[in-house]
């Protein structure tokens, strides 16, 4: 059963909205304490526009999503929206509050540690990466900020694992790695360009990253993104529970899309996601990674030259950038966003927040391999941070074709 609630939340009090025509939607409300104001002259952000958001959420169902879900949080006013199911074989309506995989949202995650590492001295992020991990690649040339802004040259090794989706999927579901086993799998290709010549999406760059933060802690990555993240934040619904493979607690089921047009999906759910680990094994919800990036852009994660440092942009074409295991987004109506995408065998995440933090999206659909609903997801960024401004083009028309960057970015999928 398609279900759909949309609501709003103040501190003065529940306000219903009634925003979709269709009977059968329910309206609910939802508040909570909004991120504190970096400046007292931010520029307004256009009203959310909520009925587009669902739409957009809507559309991703009828190109093959079996569920879509947004939460918009506008600097302490809450929106959700929810259409489509979260478990096919139940049938049981998808939730604003259901748990997911993040796929390469992670690699958010992974960055603040190691810029962390950097505020404390710990770590030089213009050092070769052999000089902390001795021997580990074929070029100390490569240093920390080329893994980090995808520059490094390391080919991604996921363009051979997934170059067949479900075999490559159940190839890997239950199979667990070492971080050594994927690096020896990249460096089995050639390296894509020169340390720092080029930007090039590789999933190997984040491998690296998690045996830097081992390496220089002394601890787990999942031990790291807990003190360091996810506890201050107050996050209870993000997890790095590798190599377990269940998602704990109420939760969205992942549907993978067959390269035969036509082919059933496959429930993508369970599985280590070992294959990814520090670039894209993290489990979280759309309330949990709204509140990480608006605290990421207002300073509470890090200190003021390490966030500088991660907002340093690499052009990535000519809307969009990529610094520090972030990327940058420009919208139709001239304003920019920040944030990650992610996916992961059935999941595509968009968690994007405005540049001072006041106004954060996380958009998620329960599908992946599927070109026209990734194109469509990201729709939901112009309905939320642009409103009625947005162009038709892109509110109600053609989206702008989507990088297919988070798993084996070589690989055209449609």
């Amino acid at each position: 059963m398609v279900s759909a609630t949309v609501g709003k939340g103040t501190a003065l009090g529940a306000v219903l909205l009634s925003l979709l025509a269709v009977p059968a939607h329910a309206a609910t409300t939802t508040a909570g304490p909004g991120p504190a104001t970096t400046t007292a002259t931010a520029k307004p952000l256009p009203a959310p526009d909520m009925a587009a958001l669902d739409g957009v959420l809507r559309t991703a169902l009828s190109q093959g999503a079996p569920g879509a879900m947004a939460r918009v949080d506008d600097n302490g006013t809450q929106y959700t929206a929810a259409e489509g199911v979260a478990d096919r074989s139940t049938g049981r309506g998808i939730r604003a509050t259901d748990r997911f995989r993040i796929g390469s949202v992670t690699k958010s995650f992974s960055t603040v540690v190691l810029l962390q590492l950097a505020g404390e001295g710990k770590l030089d992020l213009d050092a070769s990466v052999n000089s902390y991990l001795p021997g580990l690649l074929p070029d100390d040339r490569i240093t920390v900020r080329h893994v980090l802004s995808h520059r490094s040259g390391l080919y991604d090794y996921t363009n051979h694992m997934f170059a067949q989706t479900v075999p490559g999927l159940e190839a890997v579901r239950n199979k667990v790695f070492s971080y050594e086993d994927l690096v020896k799998l990249s460096l089995e290709k050639p390296r894509t360009n020169a340390p720092g010549a080029a930007y090039s999406y590789s999933n190997t760059n984040f491998v690296v990253a998690g045996m830097l933060i081992e390496k220089l802690t002394g601890h787990s990555v999942r031990t790291e993104y807990t003190h360091r993240i996810i506890e201050p934040l107050g996050l209870r619904d993000t997890f790095y529970v590798h190599p377990d493979t269940a998602i704990p607690g109420q939760h969205a089921h992942g549907y993978l899309t067959p390269d035969q047009a036509g082919a059933a999906l496959v429930d993508s759910t369970e599985q280590t996601v070992s294959w990814a680990q520090s670039a894209g094994a993290m489990i979280s919800s759309t309330r949990d990674l709204d509140r990480f990036f608006s605290a990421l852009v207002q300073g509470k994660l890090l200190p003021a030259a390490q966030l500088t440092q991660m907002e340093q942009w690499e052009p990535v074409n000519s809307t969009q950038g990529y610094g520090l295991g972030l990327r940058r987004r420009d919208l139709s109506c001239g304003i920019s966003v920040v944030g990650h995408t992610g996916t992961v065998q059935g999941y595509y995440t968009y968690a994007f927040t405005s540049q001072d933090g006041r106004r954060s999206v996380t958009a998620l659909a329960n599908t992946s391999n599927n070109a026209s609903v990734l194109d469509t997801l990201s729709r939901t960024l112009e309905a939320a941070f642009c409103g009625t401004q947005a162009t038709k083009a892109v509110t109600r028309g053609a989206a702008p074709t989507e990088r297919h960057e988070d798993i084996a970015p070589a690989i055209t999928r449609h």
